[in-house]
């Protein structure tokens, strides 16, 4: 016979050595960073709540309003990026949804969604050494440029494969200034561009517009590509879908000498 006190051992949490600060479990409640999750839902949006998650605290609607602006900036690039590439081709061989996603966060790297943590940290950087040397925005981004060159290397968070001005990159800029998101990272950032615009046309793309943004919002700068992930796995679903949907299986990419690859 199942007494009341069998009942109760039943459901008695698991103690687990795992410790978090992040979401509380206990019977038939959540807590997550202090707020009933119950409450939460309905109550926040999608970009309050990873705001919550990842800072700690529910954003300002200044905060809000440009996170939402950040996550829907990252959410397609067409099939030109190696992530959608590699998950439409594991798609394409049959792979189950979590594992075509997967495969394309896994393609994320140095040379794809790696530039906006690399941005990140030179800003954040950049701001720190020239806090303290006493440099104005326009040293600090005379010296990103020319280090940059002197070593051979583009600087991050500039330029672009097929724009020569990135729509998305303006767009994110004004919202910037509009919600108030525009503090010394974003100054040093439009200082780098005013450079490399004046030497060689170049201008700063989405990467570059998200990490000063990001940057001045507090975000830091390892959370760069994390939060790219966040934007564009809605872009992969939609891909993965397209190519189930819309494509033959196993279908060839690109032919070599009649060899499909």
């Amino acid at each position: 016979m199942i007494t009341e006190k069998v009942l109760e051992g039943m459901f008695k949490p698991v103690q687990s050595p795992w410790k978090t600060s992040i979401t509380k479990v206990e019977p038939n409640k959540l807590t997550t960073r202090g707020y009933k999750q119950e409450d939460l839902i309905g109550g926040i949006s999608f970009s309050e709540m990873v705001y919550l998650l990842v800072k700690g605290n529910i954003p300002s609607e200044k905060n809000k309003k440009m996170l939402e602006a950040i996550l829907v900036s990252f959410c397609d690039h067409g099939v030109t990026p190696p992530s959608t590439q590699s998950a439409r081709l594991m798609a394409s061989a049959g792979s189950p949804i979590n594992a075509c996603v997967a495969g394309g966060i896994l393609a994320f790297g140095e040379n794809h969604a790696g530039a906006i943590e690399k941005t990140m940290k030179n800003l954040q950087e950049a701001i720190k050494v020239s806090e303290v040397y006493k440099r104005s925005p326009f040293e600090a981004a005379k010296y990103i440029v020319e280090e940059h060159k002197k070593r051979g290397k583009k600087v991050p968070g500039f330029g672009h494969r097929y724009h020569t001005e990135d729509p998305r990159a303006r767009k994110l800029l004004e919202l910037a200034e509009t919600y108030e998101c525009n503090g010394k990272h974003f100054e040093l950032a439009i200082e780098i561009e005013k450079i490399l615009a004046d030497k060689n046309r170049i201008k700063m793309n989405i990467d570059g517009a998200n990490a000063a943004i990001l940057s001045d919002m507090g975000f830091n700068w390892r959370f760069g590509c994390g939060m790219f992930i966040i934007g564009r796995i809605p872009g992969l679903l939609a891909h993965i879908n397209e190519e189930i949907s819309n494509e033959e299986p196993f279908r060839k990419i690109a032919q070599n000498n009649g060899f499909s690859i």
